[in-house]
């Protein structure tokens, strides 16, 4: 996935959720929509350096969007609508293969199921399953937690695997860890504990949990490898 051109700049301030303050090199100083709704705040921090991905449209508010801000030595894709488009692509290519479902005959997303609507529907042979995914920007010593905030929406879309699961359905959930540099994942019971709970729950229903993680550069990113998963 790449992006179009862009520039490097110096996050400044998030005024809001929606945008970041941002100054390009020549010194001009620009707002940035945020394409993240999460909270970041051990990412978007004044000075660190990120990457804005440039628009031409008239209609938009802004020029700039932020995509990718820098953490250490660590490159993160803040983009909450990556991962599924690294999903697409993985799928699209083989390159991920979802146990039973390693050569699916037919894809096809945003599928509702109940009152969720998962982000894939998969066919192989006789069977089908839902996949949903999840962005992980969230990082500690090497541990990628999610979620960053409470998430009721989460929860629920947990909750409705099961019930996908127990009707014959393969259900996943996917973790896309929008970085490098980490050795394992877990649910975050700190900031959501019905999360995690939640997801335990899942695993011992049918739910299978994966987590992989993604090359990244400022000006795109690519699912990589598997990671392990600590419930």
């Amino acid at each position: 996935m790449e992006y179009s051109e862009g520039s490097f700049a110096v996050f400044l301030a998030r005024p809001n959720r929606f945008v970041a303050l941002c100054r390009l090199p020549d010194g001009q100083e620009v707002q940035a929509h945020v394409k993240n709704t999460g909270r970041c705040r051990e990412l978007l921090l004044p000075g660190v350096t990120v990457w804005l991905q440039r628009h031409h449209d008239p209609a938009r508010k802004t020029a700039w969007s932020l995509v990718t801000v820098k953490k250490g030595e660590i490159l993160i894709n803040l983009d909450s609508q990556a991962p599924n488009q690294l999903v697409a692509e993985a799928l699209a290519e083989g390159l991920l293969q979802l146990p039973g479902f390693e050569t699916p005959t037919l894809i096809r997303r945003e599928q509702r199921y109940c009152q969720s609507r998962f982000d894939f529907y998969l066919e192989q042979d006789d069977r089908a399953a839902f996949l949903e995914v999840k962005g992980v920007t969230l990082e500690e010593d090497g541990l990628a937690l999610f979620p960053d905030a409470p998430t009721l929406r989460g929860v629920r879309h947990l909750e409705e695997l099961m019930a996908a699961a127990e009707e014959g359905y393969g259900a996943f959930v996917l973790f896309v860890i929008q970085m490098k540099g980490v050795h394992t994942f877990s649910p975050n019971d700190l900031t959501h504990p019905d999360f995690g709970r939640t997801l335990r729950m899942a695993a011992e229903r049918g739910v299978i949990p994966l987590a992989m993680d993604c090359q990244v550069w400022p000006q795109g990113a690519k699912l990589d490898r598997r990671v392990e998963i600590l419930l």
